[in-house]
């Protein structure tokens, strides 16, 4: 792990692979720390001739966080009072691209996952020149007519959990709660891995609020569908059919709003990326990265459907 300065704050990342491949930066989600894209992953990545790059997003992990901003009133929110960002998801974008300029990286492609999708989708329209396509996995167009967050998962976001300071187990036993209800549900859930993960994050960084700080940005970035017509780059969208967090209809209007976007629809995928599912995503990001141009309409690619 390294830490460079870009946009005005330090990030945190590392790579994998030949610095001499064609780099591909991997943009992590919600309240997740770079290591959600785990080793194996990257590493699968890299044995299609990429160099892999993940890192901290702001308000995560080793990177800058915001935290002399005040923690969102999210009781405040349910009646539509909104909070003042600190920072919007263009910020955001902007320290990703701050983070290529301090490696060098002159074009990239780009894959992000759930609010990852949507820095990377703001990437890809905001500036075209440098990015070679476009993965958005789990995420959302901003489309407000779409169906809403589940109620059960909301509540888990902003409800209270323990402090791991003083109740550690308790709080591992919350971030597990979670992490079932976002996993996909035919699969066999992994305590084990999923409980080393929480713990290993912890080691790394435990200010809470930046996750809370996090949901704002992606509250108040609203409706980016006149943004996504605007993308040029090959466009890839993936979204599993039994995600609670963004509905399948979520990836559906997303790959609509792109011009000429290819899109997976993953059966019995939720909002995870379990390694059943790698090959599948690794094989589609691998035709992506690819693709010179724009091939015709929206199509599906073939998997798991």
């Amino acid at each position: 792990m390294v830490l460079v300065r870009a946009n005005g704050i330090d990030l945190a990342y590392d790579s994998f692979g030949d610095e001499s491949a064609p780099p591909i930066l991997l943009i992590a989600g919600l309240g997740a720390q770079m290591i959600r894209w785990t080793e194996p992953f990257c590493r699968a990545l890299t044995a299609t001739n990429l160099r892999v790059i993940r890192f901290d997003n702001r308000d995560s992990g080793l990177s800058t966080h915001f935290s002399d901003a005040p923690v969102p009133d999210f009781a405040a929110m349910e009646v539509g009072i909104m909070p003042v960002a600190p920072y919007m998801l263009d910020d955001m974008a902007a320290d990703a691209l701050g983070l290529l300029d301090a490696l060098g990286i002159e074009r990239v492609h780009l894959v992000g996952r759930s609010m990852g999708g949507m820095i990377a989708q703001i990437m890809a329209s905001r500036y075209p020149s440098r990015v070679l396509s476009l993965t958005s996995i789990m995420a959302s167009s901003g489309n407000p007519t779409l169906p809403s967050l589940e109620s059960t998962l909301m509540a888990m976001m902003t409800g209270p959990a323990p402090d791991p300071l003083v109740d550690q187990d308790g709080f591992v036993e919350h971030r597990l709660r979670f992490a079932r209800h976002l996993a996909s549900p035919d699969l066999p859930f992994d305590d084990i891995e999923q409980r080393a993960l929480i713990l290993t994050e912890l080691l790394r960084g435990r200010d809470f609020g930046g996750a809370a700080r996090q949901m704002v940005a992606v509250a108040v970035d609203g409706d980016r569908r006149e943004r996504l017509a605007n993308i040029t780059a090959p466009a890839l969208v993936i979204h599993g059919s039994a995600d609670p967090m963004f509905s399948f209809a979520h990836g559906e209007d997303t790959a609509a709003a792109i011009p000429h976007a290819r899109f997976l629809p993953i059966e019995g995928m939720g909002h995870d990326l379990p390694e059943s599912f790698h090959a599948t995503v690794i094989d589609a990001i691998e035709r992506i990265t690819r693709e010179k141009s724009h091939a015709g309409p929206v199509a599906t690619f073939p998997g798991r459907t």
